[in-house]
């Protein structure tokens, strides 16, 4: 069995090149030329020989890890033999929905202190959607459709008053490279969606626990 492998080149400060390998040999990539570009302005050039899909999330990953500085070129190679097992995409979980219902204000002021949110309030979820990025690998259900218990006059929402993060906007090319090996996209005319695949939740990738 054979996949598509891709020639990777990329220029990026001498300072972040020790990063840029990192994330390349996580990624099964192999080391095919590395020096310094001619121009003079300090700029190393790597070139790497990695699986097309091991390049999925790398480049938004690589651009964090370079703080944008890092110029990306990579054209097919090849058809080679394929590597067995997983490569790694990414080292941190999901945060899933523990239930169905409506997202709350309430909701995310907790669920927030958990990691990075996709997801506002007023938005529709389901049990096990992918509402955001656990700050630790692993995944955790979190239940964004808490309600404030209400006393006397109190609304739902009065009474809050840490500020909510706005939430992560992804398009459809961040989601698909989001995804994890377990889980799915859902796509519709005005949303995306990301969620466990129902058929392995109880293989991995399981929610742990609810906040």
């Amino acid at each position: 069995v054979e996949e598509p492998f891709e020639m990777v080149e990329v220029r990026v400060p001498e300072e972040y090149s020790g990063s840029v390998i990192d994330l390349f040999n996580t990624r099964n990539g192999e080391l095919q030329d590395m020096g310094l570009d001619d121009g003079g302005e300090s700029m190393s050039v790597i070139k790497y020989l990695i699986p097309t899909r091991g390049m999925l999330g790398l480049r938004s990953e690589m651009l964090t890890a370079t703080r944008g500085t890092a110029i990306i070129d990579a054209v097919f190679d090849s058809y080679r033999p394929k590597i067995s097992g997983d490569i790694q995409a990414r080292d941190k979980g999901s945060l899933l929905a523990f239930e169905d219902g409506t997202i709350t204000s309430f909701g995310l002021e907790n669920a927030q202190d958990r990691g990075k949110l996709f997801a506002k309030a007023g938005d529709e979820t389901y049990k096990n959607m992918i509402v955001g990025i656990h700050q630790r690998p692993g995944d955790l259900a979190v239940n964004v459709c808490k309600t404030k218990q209400l006393t006397n006059m109190r609304s739902a929402t009065k009474g809050i008053t840490v500020g909510i993060t706005a939430p992560i906007v992804l398009s459809l090319d961040a989601c698909v490279e989001y995804l994890a090996s377990d889980e799915i996209l859902e796509v519709t005319p005005s949303v995306f969606r990301m969620a466990k695949n129902p058929e392995m939740m109880g293989k991995k990738g399981k929610g742990k626990g609810k906040k």
